[in-house]
């Protein structure tokens, strides 16, 4: 008796997001947001959401969650960036031409989800979308027999998906306001003005101390974000000076500025690294676009990934490591936040 070839899968499943459709319905049911230059995503928590939801709703294990969205020319966004390095995600991304439209996207989640389900490597398809381009991938995962699960976000009024899209899917689930809530935010971008109190007053300070030999100009960074750089401690001298210190002490004091001194000079130079930094940021600017570079605004803390990336181009240019050089580094964002700060204009203010 001949027996069937057929052997059943375990169950597994996997996430597909149509990034697109997300935010901007997410956008305009929290925040009642059209542009996504309105609102600010935390990216890596709602991914993480998702897959919670969906080990949740679903039997069996992750595959990965693929997703779908859209760049100029297909350079990835700060965002995109971050979220390619989370791990069991796949980003695809598509072309966004000048009006905003994406191509391309349909397409690749199509192909993803029908060779999935073409070598039975999922049972079950999470679907995260509204557009009805999407319902040829549902048929054709369909006819290798996964199921289709579709996700969509509440909304405003009506439906923001296609009909036909809902009728063919297995299962439907609406997201919550109260589920996607905690990921979206209005953009803010504070950024001090030249005659605003706390600049003025900063660089006023840092001034005067740097007249008297007391503390280094602040950085760009320090400035935005509304301090001034802490004093250093009182020089060696003086505590010679302090009839409270021991002989032995002043030697210890007096080896290791010493010592300090020696290492400061084995590491980069300052104005060396500025110039990385700003070499850096222009050629991202020029690579990723004014647009990529603005979402990094107002700074001056870059996205980890981000920083990370900065630190290996930094590192091709000087031909050796900064990692032991804590100040070295720093300097080098400064000088890339000085190039972006004066790529959008946005002034540090002067002293009167």
């Amino acid at each position: 008796m001949a027996t069937s070839e057929f052997v059943p899968q375990p169950a597994r499943y996997a996430v597909f997001v149509d990034a697109g459709y997300l935010y901007a319905a997410s956008g305009a049911l929290l925040l009642g947001c059209s542009s996504r230059r309105e609102y600010r995503v935390a990216a890596e928590k709602l991914i993480k959401a998702l897959t919670s939801r969906a080990a949740d709703d679903m039997h069996g294990e992750l595959l990965r969650l693929y997703w779908f969205d859209a760049a100029p020319k297909r350079q990835p966004t700060v965002d995109q960036r971050v979220i390619a390095n989370q791990p069991l995600v796949k980003l695809r991304l598509g072309n966004l031409n000048a009006q905003g439209q994406q191509k391309g996207v349909d397409a690749q989640l199509r192909a993803d989800l029908e060779a999935l389900a073409r070598h039975r490597a999922i049972t079950d398809a999470v679907l995260l979308a509204g557009d009805e381009d999407m319902l040829p991938a549902v048929e054709a995962a369909q006819r290798y027999g996964v199921r289709v699960h579709l996700w969509g976000v509440e909304p405003t009024h009506g439906s923001n998906q296609a009909e036909w899209l809902v009728w063919e899917s297995d299962t439907v689930t609406v997201l919550p306001s109260d589920f996607l809530r905690p990921y979206f935010t209005k953009a803010k971008v504070v950024v001090p003005s030249a005659g605003s109190p706390a600049a003025a007053a900063a660089i006023r300070e840092a001034a005067a101390a740097a007249a008297n030999h007391r503390t280094p100009v602040p950085s760009p960074a320090q400035v935005f974000a509304g301090r001034a750089p802490a004093p250093k401690p009182a020089p060696a001298a003086a505590a010679v000076r302090s009839p409270a210190v021991t002989p032995a002490t002043v030697a210890a004091s007096l080896h290791a500025a010493a010592t300090s001194l020696a290492d400061a000079r084995l590491g980069p130079d300052r104005d060396h690294m500025l110039e990385i930094g700003e070499h850096v940021a222009q050629k991202w600017i020029f690579e990723r676009g004014r647009d990529n570079i603005r979402d990094l605004l107002p700074g001056p803390t870059l996205p980890q990934v981000i920083d990370k990336e900065l630190l290996i181009e930094a590192e091709k240019e000087l031909g050796s490591s900064l990692r032991p050089y804590q100040e070295a580094r720093t300097w080098l964002r400064d000088g890339f936040w000085e190039r972006v700060y004066r790529e959008f204009g946005i002034g540090i203010g002067t002293s009167d």
